[in-house]
């Protein structure tokens, strides 16, 4: 199962957001929702770095199934719309395959 968690502030303001874990809905190479998942991550930290601006710090290991992202900064107008639609895209997800390959979860910090 893929968890992904997006931690937020009281006041609901982005922190940043960690994946981890294989989506297991198949095999390796062959696991269209681990796919899904990967691309959608990776697109929005692509997306936010680059047509936002965000500083942030990323560990990523492809090999464990993790992707953590921290903002260095606070979240700007782009990446607070890049965030809702990832948070959008991973609940359509979630609701489609269910929580035995996704479950996402949000942390006040």
């Amino acid at each position: 199962m893929t968890t992904i968690l997006i931690r937020q502030t009281k006041a609901g303001d982005y922190l940043g957001f960690t994946c981890t874990g294989h989506a297991g809905y198949a095999q390796a190479g062959e696991d269209i929702v681990c796919a899904a998942l990967s691309v959608l991550s990776i697109h929005t930290v692509n997306a936010m770095e680059a047509q936002a601006g965000q500083k942030m710090n990323v560990i990523s290991n492809e090999e464990d199934g993790v992707l953590d992202v921290s903002f260095s900064a606070p979240a700007n107008e782009k990446t607070i719309l890049f965030m809702d639609a990832y948070v959008s895209s991973l609940k359509n997800i979630a609701a489609q395959y269910g929580r035995k390959y996704v479950r996402l979860k949000f942390e006040e910090v």
